[in-house]
């Protein structure tokens, strides 16, 4: 039992430094005549589309029909104002410049911005070609239909159109079109080849974002994608190793920890992802299409779903095109998933997730109740011998042997397993981290209050801010209330465990709660909050069971 006890202390201290870095480390339409009404029916593709990847590839070669072009004009930067977001399209190349989500604010504070989701001097959905075919793309200025510098879609879906021609005749059209009730955004490509020679190269959309490296220990934040049907999930240390990925790809993604941008093509074809990280942290994503042969007089559309928003569960499903598998919580992803839904179904009910965590947490309490019980049973009878094995040390105290031999003796005339307060312990590590990334990537905690103090459940707690730095403290600076109270917990817990005979085992167990503290204390207040809890239960389970036991 002591030795049990001292490799369940040893062992837990591991899995938080250092495993759970290994564990944790998304034909032109024609545009809606009605308003969409649901986010999963925003810019998706008509239930009539046919034909594979391939099929629709092959169709490049057919003659496009001269029609009358609408009324392209010179334009500025082109501001699309939705309820849910606001972008700014740059005529150099027509592509995303800004992207401000209104739903969420830069920081917790109340006068803070609203989240801009793209890094300064980063863009999205810049196009090129791969063979870099025509040069003069990268610099190329587009024609827009837009009547305005500004586009308001507050009632039903609405697009608009750039053009460009390269000297050469190749003409290139990028039409988007935005729902203000989703995220979603239709982007239609379409290459005309009126060149009079025909055109060979690859189409090419990017996304890009400031990652940094490492931060995969906690959570994941770098590329994801599912290629046939399978979640790659691509860091940026991974991608310095393998740049590049191809297969039937369904989507592609960049993921930072509460957001992500993808790129879904509407019928997944064999394609390919190029991936680069620079030393700016600078991720870059390249989604490559199977390349395009067109004839003069050819042309090719491409179509895709673009996803721009929060790294939401809820939300995600809701589309119904398979960026929810992006939602991925490591290796116990099975626990956190249920852990995540039931977590927002209380929110229906208590709208505050701190006390959805405390719910939650007496919840799995519950569930857990049996393995407890058990575990302190087991510690309740190792505490009633403890007396008979000190006399066993002292008498064999030279015979290391024989003291183990009298040692197992004494279990078996007791019945005590010396391993049954520890085994029930291990198998609750599982539902422990499954918790923690769940609660380090859920965007509902994202600037979510509690009470007092901790108006960010996703942060850790401090009360009161200093301008001084505090060893093992990572900024903001301040007095860790929660973490301490937790701490004193897992005290009053050490206490209550029957004593480990080993004066040096017995030392290591001592300072156990309070390395526990100091690896708690710049964890996010929502996990320290379910700790703690978990804890008080924990010894109110404890002190009912021995008072029980103790009076037989």
């Amino acid at each position: 039992m002591e030795q049990g006890r001292l490799l369940i202390a040893i062992v837990l201290s591991v899995l938080v430094f250092i495993v759970w870095g290994y564990f944790f480390q998304d034909k032109t339409p024609p545009v809606p005549q009605n308003p969409v009404s649901s986010q999963s029916e925003a810019a998706l593709p008509s239930k009539k589309t046919t034909g594979s990847g391939a099929d629709q590839a092959s169709s490049a070669a057919s003659k496009f029909n001269e029609q009358q072009l609408p009324a392209y004009q010179k334009s500025k930067n082109l501001v699309i104002n939705t309820p849910l977001y606001s972008v700014t399209i740059s005529d150099k190349g027509a592509y995303f410049k800004s992207f401000i989500l209104k739903k969420y604010r830069q920081t917790v504070a109340a006068d803070s911005p609203e989240k801009e989701f793209l890094p300064p001097g980063m863009g999205l959905l810049h196009m090129t070609f791969s063979g870099n075919s025509i040069p003069e793309m990268n610099t190329a200025t587009f024609l827009s239909t837009a009547s305005s510098d500004n586009m308001d879609v507050q009632d039903k879906p609405q697009q608009v159109s750039f053009l460009w021609t390269s000297p050469s005749g190749i003409v290139v059209e990028k039409q988007f079109v935005f729902n203000p009730a989703s995220y979603l955004i239709a982007l239609n490509v379409t290459i005309k080849n009126t060149s009079g020679n025909t055109f060979q190269d690859h189409v090419e959309l990017s996304l890009a974002n400031k990652i940094a490296e490492g931060t995969s220990a906690y959570g994941f934040e770098g590329c994801s994608a599912l290629i046939n049907n399978s979640l790659e999930q691509i860091t940026p240390k991974d991608a310095q190793k393998k740049d590049t990925y191809t297969g039937k790809i369904s989507w592609s993604s960049i993921e930072e920890r509460y957001f992500m941008s993808a790129i879904v093509p509407l019928v997944p074809d064999n394609a390919s992802i190029h991936l680069s990280y620079t030393n700016n942290e600078d991720l870059i994503s390249n989604f490559i299409e199977p390349e395009l042969k067109l004839e003069s007089g050819a042309q090719q559309k491409y179509q895709y779903n673009i996803y721009i928003g929060p790294k939401s569960y809820s939300i995600l499903s809701s589309l119904g095109i398979g960026l929810d598998r992006a939602i991925h919580f490591g290796f116990f992803d099975i626990l956190a998933k249920p852990m995540l839904r039931l977590l927002n179904f209380l929110y229906g009910f208590f709208p505050n997730y701190g006390v959805d965590i405390i719910i939650l947490t007496l919840i799995i309490k519950t569930v857990l109740w049996p393995l407890g019980s058990k575990s302190y049973k087991s510690m309740t009878a190792m505490k009633k011998i403890q007396p008979l094995m000190a006399q066993i040390r002292e008498k064999y105290k030279d015979d290391k042997k024989k003291m183990n031999e009298e040692t197992m003796a004494l279990y078996r005339t007791y019945k005590v397993n010396p391993l049954g307060g520890c085994l029930p312990m291990v198998l609750q590590i599982p539902v422990f981290f499954a918790l923690y990334r769940m609660l380090y990537e859920a965007i509902e905690l994202r600037h979510a209050p509690f009470f007092g103090w901790i108006n960010d459940l996703s942060a850790p707690d401090r009360l009161f801010h200093f301008s001084f730095s505090i060893p093992f403290m990572h900024p903001p600076y301040g007095i860790p209330v929660l973490t301490i109270i937790m701490g004193s917990t897992m005290l009053l817990q050490q206490k209550m465990s029957p004593p480990i005979g080993d004066p040096t085992q017995a030392k290591m167990m001592m300072f156990m709660p309070l390395i526990f503290t100091f690896i708690f204390i710049n964890f996010s207040s929502g996990l320290v909050l379910y700790w703690l809890v978990n804890n008080i239960v924990s010894i109110s389970q404890q002190y009912y069971i021995q008072r029980k036991f103790e009076n037989r």
